[in-house]
């Protein structure tokens, strides 16, 4: 269960990972919502994590330190439950770059000053198997 055959995926869970790979935070966590309602319910907990780590990174954004560290914590939880290879993601891996990603506001209360989020820290989602093709994110995304 939860497993990939051949590099199928999901359009949205695939077009969430572009987004999020964008360091579009935001869009991303809203089409993998879409996923979420849908899902069967074994990997419900799975796409909680992945939405949990986008809004974590998206209230970093927005200087919600807050709400940052307590979307890290839960969406890991949600995710500690999963292999790593689960549809496809290094569960464990993709979890060490967002700690690191939000190191500086994990440990320390309140953060330091200045305390900027580092694009370059956040992790690249990467599948295997890979997908056989990548969906366009913005046929996903709500017509403004």
């Amino acid at each position: 269960m939860g497993m990939i055959a051949e590099g199928e995926y999901d359009p949205r869970y695939l077009a969430g990972i572009i987004l999020f790979n964008q360091r579009d935070f935001f869009h991303a966590h809203d089409v993998w919502e879409d996923l979420w309602n849908d899902c069967p319910s074994d990997q419900r907990r799975f796409h909680q994590g992945l939405i949990q780590a986008a809004v974590a990174l998206y209230h970093w954004g927005n200087g919600n330190w807050r709400g940052t560290r307590r979307l890290f914590r839960s969406g890991r939880t949600y995710m500690s439950a999963y292999p790593d290879g689960y549809r496809g993601l290094d569960v464990g891996r993709f979890w060490r770059g967002m700690e690191s990603a939000v190191t500086d506001l994990l440990w320390q209360e309140p953060p330091p000053e200045g305390a900027k989020l580092d694009p370059e820290r956040v992790p690249l989602i990467e599948l295997d198997p890979a997908p056989q093709s990548w969906p366009d994110p913005r046929s996903f995304l709500p017509e403004d």
